[in-house]
């Protein structure tokens, strides 16, 4: 976490004259302007420029600007060059830790260096991201690692005596779903504050301690809304000090803080939350409590509400629309809910008679406290405005969530309803390539609060229409036709042996992931080796390692690739060049209508006398549809080929609005052409 300078940010006294910052701006995107230094092969944009003012205009004057940016614009310098021109205090945040480690490591220290400013720079992720040096004490005095873990846990050893930041993505090879990341980091709940042992030395307080001193601190949407909901420390220092907030990738903002602003309880936190607690009573207070009798109650308690819940489908959610959740039985249920309540509050009662005992107990209390509140909420009826469900696997999740975040923004965020000095004048910026299918971008601000910002359009340089075609076969099964998967794999293969790998097929559910990377494999079995491209199957190898093997393509006598990936690959994946020039999408990602928040929001819409399926689900594809067909081209020297694999995208009337929304691509039409494009490609 390299600070640019110990430069303060300058007081109100200090700033800019009004409409100074216009001008600054405007001259730093000129041909000739400090921009040029900081960007490869600049020239000047006028849409990147047109964005930049928006920005410059919005931070002198107060206010909200939603900017829909299109791949190629340069939205990121769009807003980085007026915010730091400024002089104001700014919190950036991104939708992910990798375009967080990319602002801070690549974009802002050249446009610092470039613009000349003396700028304090920090970063700050959640605790996940952080090592935690008291939990790493405790894994290694563990005495049952397996062998592999042994190594992994070796390794983050040897790496802690030389980190300064402590960041674990700083630590080469480490796997993000490695099953020791949560024995080796902290959550709010098992953090002992102020009272740990390693509390000088803690990774999670220094990078706060940077961020609170820093000009300009990148975050993400998770951490954001994750102290929001919660009022803790960093974020809730930080906002109240920031007159300049800009969020990218804001096309995820809806999603990540519903899961925040929601409720949740389940099985697995009341077995975690007892194996800690008998943990903790045998250690530090041994014989002065019946640990072993408190604990059970927690866990019986746990298994009787799984058990009311029966055999179900691993990754079923079952609406609660009454009293229990569908297909349980009312009164077994609230029993099993009302026995997790007590054993919440029993545990809770057994650890206040020894909570001057060691720090651990004081948390242990606090879990046990709010635990017992939730579990006496999901007892009352759901509030208005809010949805509930369970998740079922080995374990249950009872969640309660708001249908969207429009209320938490305007009266926690933006505090439009209250005299907040702070509130006024600050300068909102939300930015992102996608943000809807209509010219107000409805999609994007109902649901985030934001009806009343300024909105700006700013379109893609790319010539799409040269660089690229699309091509919707129209005699194809259907959708939902058992031989879908298997005539997409047959399609997507085709391409892939014309081009020697360099295709993406992305698919809107696991079981086609599975289904279209399995058949892709058999189909490329017979080919000779050195002519047979790798298939890449989401879920087999970590996301890092996916993206870097694809990114390779061919060379040091490998083949090309073909990756087949769904959900988080849909966006953020970025594969410029060649290596990637056939983009298969196998169906129109609409929401599952089964899901009990589409559900509820569509209700609400109904309610409301609106068209669920033209206000809701049709923007959700248009928006996710477009994001798909963004992985295609990335630069202005890139060709490629989108194929759709739905024909109701030409054979419905609503497929117009869908093709609308995709880039001005020129249309391929049948097999023959389709081949043609191939080749050209080839």
């Amino acid at each position: 976490m390299d600070l640019q300078s110990s430069a303060g940010p300058p007081q109100a006294s200090e700033r800019p004259l009004a409409g100074s910052l216009v001008r600054r701006t405007r001259e730093a995107f000129s041909q000739q302007g400090a921009l040029s230094l900081a960007a490869d092969q600049f020239r000047e944009r006028d849409g990147q420029t047109d964005m930049a003012l928006a920005v410059a205009r919005t931070i002198e004057e107060g206010g909200q600007l939603v900017v829909e940016a299109g791949t190629g614009v340069g939205k990121t310098f769009s807003y980085l060059v007026p915010a730091l021109l400024s002089g104001e205090r700014v919190l950036l945040s991104t939708a992910t830790k990798t375009l967080q480690d990319q602002l801070y490591g690549r974009d802002l220290p050249r446009l610092v260096e470039a613009l000349g400013l003396p700028v304090r720079t920090a970063l700050l992720k959640g605790r996940a991201s952080y090592l935690c040096l008291h939990r790493l004490d405790l894994a290694r005095h563990d005495a049952g690692p397996d062998r592999v873990s042994a190594r992994t846990l070796a390794k983050i050893e040897q790496w802690s005596k030389a980190t300064r930041t402590g960041d674990l993505a700083e630590l080469p090879g480490l796997d993000e779903r490695s099953p020791l990341i949560p024995l080796v980091t902290s959550t709010r709940e098992n953090c002992l504050g102020a009272q740990c042992p390693q509390f000088r030395p803690c990774h999670v307080n220094a990078a706060r301690r940077e961020a609170l001193s820093a000009d300009v601190v990148v975050i993400n949407h998770h951490l954001f809304f994750a102290d929001l909901a919660v009022r803790e420390s960093g974020m809730a220092e930080l906002l109240p000090t920031v007159r300049v907030v800009v969020f990218d990738e804001a096309h995820q903002l809806n999603e990540t803080g519903v899961q925040f602003l929601g409720v949740q309880v389940g099985t697995a936190q009341a077995l975690d939350f007892a194996r800690d607690l008998l943990a903790a009573g045998l250690q530090h207070a041994r014989g002065l409590v019946d640990w072993s009798t408190v604990v059970a109650a927690v866990e019986r308690a746990a298994r009787e509400l799984r058990l009311a819940v029966g055999k179900q489908w691993p990754g079923a959610k079952l609406r609660w629309l009454d009293a229990a959740p569908e297909g349980i039985e009312p009164e077994a249920w609230q029993r099993a809910l009302d026995a997790l309540h007590e054993g919440f509050a029993q545990a809770a009662e057994a650890i206040d008679t020894v909570s001057e005992m060691a720090p651990d107990f004081v948390r242990l209390h606090e879990r046990a406290t709010q635990l017992a509140q939730r579990a006496a909420r999901f007892a009352l009826p759901c509030p208005p405005e809010s949805v509930r469900w369970v998740d079922v696997g080995q374990q249950l999740r009872l969640i309660e969530s708001p249908l969207d975040i429009a209320e938490a923004v305007q009266t926690r965020v933006l505090k439009v309803d209250k005299a907040d000095p702070d509130a006024i004048g600050r300068a909102w910026i939300f930015t992102s390539a996608t943000l809807g299918d209509d010219p107000k971008l409805r999609w994007f601000t109902e649901p985030c609060g934001l009806a009343d910002a300024e909105v700006l359009r700013v379109a893609s340089p790319f010539d799409y229409a040269a660089q690229a075609a699309l091509y919707v076969p129209r005699q194809f099964p259907k959708p939902n036709d058992p031989g879908h998967s298997g005539a997409v794999a047959q399609l997507a293969a085709r391409g892939a042996a014309v081009l020697g790998g360099r295709t993406l097929v992305l698919t809107t559910t696991l079981r086609a992931l599975r289904v279209i990377g399995d058949a892709m494999r058999q189909h490329f079995e017979h080919t000779e080796a050195e002519l047979r491209p790798e298939v890449l199957v989401q879920g087999e190898l970590p996301k890092r390692v996916l993206m870097d093997r694809f990114r390779e393509g061919a060379g040091a006598g490998r083949s090309g690739c073909v990756l087949v990936a769904s959900a988080s690959f849909w966006e953020g994946f970025d594969a410029p060049g060649d290596v990637l020039q056939l983009v298969v999408i196998d169906k129109l990602p609409f929401p599952p209508p089964n899901d009990p928040l589409v559900e509820a929001r569509s209700r609400r819409l109904e309610g409301q006398g609106r068209s669920s399926f033209n206000d809701y689900f049709l923007p959700e594809a248009g928006v996710a549809l477009k994001q798909g067909a963004g992985r295609l081209i990335r630069r202005e020297t890139d060709r490629g080929l989108l194929v759709i694999c739905d024909t109701r995208l030409v054979a419905m009337g609503y497929g117009k609005r869908l093709l609308a929304a995709l880039p001005p691509m020129r249309r391929v039409e049948g097999e023959a052409a389709f081949d043609s494009a191939l080749a050209e490609l080839g």
